[in-house]
């Protein structure tokens, strides 16, 4: 008897292991994904090449530049973070500078 229990909690546990690093890869503009050429996967590496550090926000807008459809990720370095932004239909960086005192 204990072993059926034992095996549920184990999947239980094993399924919100699996499923917590997903709520956090959530980003703002989920609808739109499907018109950028670009995945957010790789929009993620181009803008760690672009300000290397740790992504804090990231999000898919409709901005002006480029193509009109961008990421734009924050990413923390040190004691500044950099607003960097990445065309998701080309994949160029169109942003690239530090955050000043009042983000958007």
């Amino acid at each position: 008897m204990t072993r059926p229990f034992t095996s549920t909690c184990l999947a239980l546990l094993c399924g919100l292991a699996v499923s917590a690093p997903m709520a956090a890869r959530a980003y703002t503009g989920q609808d739109l994904a499907p018109q950028a050429k670009v995945t957010l996967g790789q929009a993620r590496t181009i803008a760690l090449k672009a300000a290397p550090g740790t992504i804090t926000d990231e999000e898919l807008e409709r901005e002006p530049g480029g193509s009109g459809l961008r990421y734009s990720f924050d990413v923390k370095r040190g004691a500044a973070t950099f607003e960097v932004g990445i065309d998701a239909k080309t994949g160029a960086v169109l942003e690239n500078k530090i955050e000043g005192p009042n983000p958007d």
